[in-house]
């Protein structure tokens, strides 16, 4: 019987004899590694990738680096960010103080003006503020933050710094309504200073005071001071009233219009003080 030779069933290019083979000249270059000195082949090639791998070493370190310099300055605009923010809101929180301490320097020059204008003139008086004020021509009003719980009555005088402003027409316990000199209703006995001369001033819808009722014989002149009389038992006496501005016709003529200016502007009011009691002395 005739044996014919078998086919080996192992491939050259089986995963297992590659693995072999890998091994087998890997234990070869190992040995020869360990027994040849620092100038073997081996030991030259290991040196020349050194050389070819070194710069790709730096590039990495480098961009290791780079990355961490990065996250450090995003973290420090982070920072500076903060930082800026809350600079503003401090820096708005400065200003808003400035404001409120230049509104109390305002304040506080204007009620000083006021308790000076009180102690020269001998008043006593209860200081309050202008919470309200009309907007209608024909009524001239007002409104204060004090009341009959502060000592405040219908009928007491009410003044700025400078001068007369009005009387007080209506109390509640905690606010009051004062009626200005220019009001339409409002009506005022003084004084000429010069001459003690009586007259009336009144105010008008078109905001203008006039003194009126005065004797057509009486010389008025530009300039002229006008002072509470106290007649009619409205209005505290001796208090200013206002200047004459304007004589529109000569003495001798009934129906003369005198225009007078008030000493106290009412526009920008804020503070005024409610008269209790004066001191005017001997007025002639």
């Amino acid at each position: 019987m005739e044996l014919k030779p078998q086919k080996s069933s192992v491939s050259l290019s089986s995963p297992r004899v590659i693995l072999i083979s890998l091994l087998v000249v890997s234990l070869l270059f190992t040995i020869i590694y360990a027994r040849e000195g620092d100038s073997g082949v081996l030991h030259s090639i290991q040196n020349t990738c050194k050389v070819i791998t070194s710069p790709f070493s730096r590039v990495g370190n480098s961009i290791d680096t780079g990355v961490s310099n990065v996250a450090t300055l995003i973290a420090d605009t982070s920072a500076d960010a903060e930082t800026v923010s809350e600079l503003k809101a401090q820096n708005a929180e400065l200003r808003e103080q400035a404001a409120l301490l230049k509104e109390y320097a305002a304040e506080v020059e204007r009620l000083s003006a006021l308790l000076k204008f009180s102690e020269v003139n001998n008043i006593q008086g209860i200081t309050a503020s202008v919470i309200g004020r009309s907007s209608e021509a024909w009524s001239q009003t007002i409104t204060l933050n004090a009341g009959s719980n502060q000592g405040v009555r219908a009928g007491q005088t009410v003044m700025g710094p400078s001068g007369v402003v009005g009387e007080v027409i209506a109390v509640t316990p905690v606010v009051s309504t004062v009626r200005l000199l220019n009001d339409p209703q409002s009506g005022v006995a003084v004084l000429l200073q010069s001459n003690r001369q009586e007259g009336v001033v009144h105010g008008n819808l078109d905001g203008v005071l006039y003194l009126e009722d005065v004797d057509a014989n009486v010389n008025v002149q530009v300039g002229e001071t006008l002072v509470t009389s106290g007649l009619g038992g409205s209005y505290a006496r001796g208090l200013i009233v206002g200047t004459v501005v304007r004589v529109d016709t000569s003495q001798g003529v009934a129906s003369r219009r005198i225009i007078v200016s008030p000493n106290e502007d009412f526009g920008p009011l804020q503070e005024v003080m409610v008269i209790q009691s004066i001191d005017t002395g001997d007025l002639g």
